[in-house]
């Protein structure tokens, strides 16, 4: 039997972090469903940055301890605390903005990323999801969502440039524009996620998947994502950012985001119907 131990070193407000044999589980634990806040962000930066130095770590699980929501998305309450991220931001490459940063913490580990998904995630959390190497979701309970059209925005955490590598420019659109939620199943069939389990096969197969991989020849792993062809999303994110900005000073985000959140947005039953919610509310 593995046994999972936390190390001295992982002590976090957000999440929980176990490791066993080469591999490290990280639990997103920010109730009630998990909005991307600023805690969220330092905890999963800091693990992020300091896994980069772990070479006892082959593989990186992240899952969520809320069985209905892995990252519900960007904390909507930021339009009334924009400086939220200051701190971080003065951590952050040029060229990118802290959502993006993040995302690409995650895209340049020389460990394997593993996402399994057992509930929804929606903007930002489906962009970190869209950021990890693979994704495995649950069948009746798993959903992926753009929803940030919705809120008269476009995504700013590098959605569309992630979708780019594996959707057609139809789909992406589909996704974004159409603000809807996909299932499991749709979301696999669109390359979103490698494929759609049944929930009660979730957990062992992304488990087996992970020590098979950490069990391998040391170096075979990173050397095989250093192999596949590198992608410069740089320039992507910029015009992400721009394109963001300007939509976010417009009225309508703005009614749109105060509205949602009067409407029930970031509790868990408000995030069980959020598209409904945003699309009820009058412009």
């Amino acid at each position: 039997m593995e046994v999972w131990e936390a190390r001295l070193s992982d002590h976090y407000q957000k999440i929980r972090v176990a490791h066993a044999s080469g591999v490290a589980i990280v639990t997103i634990d920010n109730p009630p469903v998990n909005v991307l806040d600023a805690a969220l962000m330092t905890d999963l930066r800091r693990f992020l940055t300091g896994a980069r130095e772990d070479h006892e770590t082959k593989v990186i699980i992240f899952e969520s301890a809320s069985p209905d929501f892995f990252i519900a998305h960007v904390d909507m309450r930021l339009i009334d605390d924009p400086h939220a991220f200051d701190e971080i931001a003065r951590d952050v490459p040029p060229g990118l903005n802290v959502f993006q940063a993040l995302g690409e913490l995650v895209r340049g580990l020389p460990q394997v990323t593993i996402v399994k998904l057992a509930g929804v995630a929606r903007g930002g959390g489906a962009e970190f999801i869209a950021a990890c190497d693979m994704a495995f979701a649950a069948i009746g309970r798993a959903g992926l969502g753009q929803i940030e059209a919705l809120m008269g925005i476009v995504p700013s955490g590098g959605a569309m440039q992630y979708l780019s590598t594996r959707m057609s420019r139809g789909r992406i659109l589909e996704v974004i524009l159409g603000g809807g939620l996909f299932t499991a199943e749709e979301a696999a069939a669109y390359g979103w996620i490698n494929r759609a389990l049944p929930a009660a096969e979730l957990d062992n197969f992304v488990d087996a998947l992970a020590r098979h991989i950490a069990a391998l020849p040391a170096g075979v792993a990173p050397a095989a994502k250093r192999v596949l062809p590198p992608d410069d999303l740089s320039a992507g994110f910029v015009r992400e950012q721009s394109e963001w900005s300007r939509l976010f000073a417009e009225p309508a985000a703005e009614l749109l985001i105060r509205g949602g959140l009067a409407r029930g947005a970031q509790t868990v039953d408000g995030e069980k119907r959020l598209e409904e919610i945003l699309r009820e509310i009058p412009l």
